[in-house]
């Protein structure tokens, strides 16, 4: 058998180090999830807001209100938690104080776990499956990912102590924007949806 030259030992060592680098990361993809006491849940969410990230023009509504399902019981994955099976929102308005409706589409969405801090009791995670529709005044528009037909993702973390869902961030995008918008809205912007919603029930979610 021929000798391995130093150069190979180099490499064969610095690949044991990586597969061993990388077995922690591998193990979390398969950690394990517990909801407590997990079911039907109803939530509300003050003042939520959704913001073009080019122009700056903000939708601003006086509440949302949304129900699911969550998932219940222990090595559950994080996959799939809970379902968002409809979500409104009530009196929206926009720029010029021109009023919106927005209604929900493709539900229900999924709520998936990514990560869990055990010392705040904060799960990460994401809200899959996302679209939606605006109208008013003449102005609409539909909302998804890499087209108005394609589910965007939103991210956001739930807090045990609080039992509150905190929606901020991900791949929101306009599309089909048509009527008299004005510009303060163009199909291809980033948008980016924040709301607090507080479940009206205790409810834990917990991940070694």
């Amino acid at each position: 058998m021929r000798k391995m030259t130093k150069s190979a030992l180099v490499a064969a060592a610095v690949a044991a180090s990586a597969g061993l680098a990388m077995s922690p990361a591998s193990a979390s993809t398969t950690a394990t999830w517990t909801v407590t006491p997990g079911g039907a849940f109803t939530a509300t969410a003050s003042s939520p807001t959704l913001t073009d990230n080019s122009t700056g023009t903000q939708l601003s509504c006086t509440s949302s209100a949304a129900s699911g399902t969550l998932k219940s019981g222990s090595g559950l994955s994080g996959t799939g938690l809970a379902s968002v099976n409809s979500v409104s929102w009530n009196s929206c308005v926009g720029p010029l104080g021109i009023t919106f409706t927005v209604t929900a589409k493709n539900t229900p969405w999924s709520l998936n776990g990514t990560s869990y801090n055990s010392s705040t009791g904060v799960t990460t995670g994401t809200l899959t499956g996302v679209e939606a529709h605006i109208s008013g005044s003449g102005c609409t528009a539909d909302f998804g990912s890499t087209s108005a037909t394609t589910p965007a993702t939103l991210t956001g973390s739930y807090s045990n102590s609080t039992h509150t869902l905190s929606i901020s961030g991900g791949n929101l995008t306009a599309y089909n924007v048509s009527g008299l918008c004005l510009g303060l809205l163009n199909s291809g912007d980033s948008v980016t949806y924040q709301a607090d919603y507080v479940l009206n029930g205790s409810q834990t979610v917990t991940s070694p």
